[in-house]
């Protein structure tokens, strides 16, 4: 199993429009602070799925030298996790979807012209793509009804992405993340910073080391770090086309 981090950018991205903090310089100057939204490229001798399509999809896919995909997964129905679904028009028809109904339902209010094929999933039962079992999981992401994370299973790997979440999330789920190899952990701001919806780093961290994760890359960033050539020596920060194999 592979997987490429096509985004790890928060909702606005690095840099932010009309600002000039030292992420940000950075980032326009093409350095590693340069993030575009999320998306997660999982890959395995079978196909290609999408966790989440960012709104820099076309970009991201062009990186990547992609023109397909056999499947989505959706996390849960905000801007930055599902509006580059359009990128696919005139690229590629009746894309298989999976996420929660509420997840589905809402997204496709906006992507419905594409005619996906709709596949709904229940929070914590296994379903097969691609060669590899994901499970999707419940965690806490205000006033999201029902986001999710997911866990990626080959073998004895065992890949855990948190989604979009607070520290809060449900035990159920908890006991299903254990001892992951690679845990992809929402970690939107530094520790001073407090966000109703997301984990700060320090969080993030805390529950890597709750979970016994082997290895932790944290994502979803803001320009609120510090450059990332400085972060990065401290903290396990992904970056815009970072490979994990497993």
């Amino acid at each position: 199993m592979k997987l490429t981090l096509l985004g790890t950018g928060d909702a606005v991205g690095t840099p932010k429009i009309g600002c000039n903090c030292p992420a940000c310089e950075d980032a326009r100057k093409g350095g590693k602070s340069q993030r575009l939204r999320s998306s997660i490229l999982v890959e395995a001798d079978q196909g290609k799925i999408l966790i989440d399509t960012s709104p820099d999809l076309r970009q991201q896919f062009l990186k990547q030298n992609l023109s397909c995909v056999d499947g989505v997964i959706w996390t849960h129905g905000h801007y930055d996790h599902y509006a580059g679904f359009g990128e696919f028009y005139r690229v590629q028809n009746k894309v298989n979807v999976y996420g929660v109904r509420e997840t589905l339902e809402y997204i496709d209010q906006y992507v419905s012209f594409l005619k996906p094929r709709y596949h709904y999933v229940k929070l914590y039962e296994p379903f097969e793509l691609i060669g590899l079992q994901f499970t999707l999981f419940k965690v806490n992401h205000p006033p999201v009804e029902v986001p999710a994370g997911v866990i990626i299973c080959e073998g004895n790997k065992k890949v855990v992405v948190t989604g979009d979440t607070n520290s809060k999330i449900p035990e159920t789920s908890l006991e299903l993340m254990g001892n992951p190899d690679l845990l992809i952990a929402d970690a939107i701001v530094p520790p001073h910073i407090h966000i109703k919806k997301h984990m700060n780093s320090e969080e993030a961290m805390a529950l890597a080391e709750q979970l016994n994760a082997k290895e932790v890359v944290l994502t979803h960033l803001s320009h609120l770090f510090r450059p990332h050539h400085i972060e990065a020596l401290f903290l396990p920060l992904g970056y815009d086309g970072q490979v994990f194999e497993l």
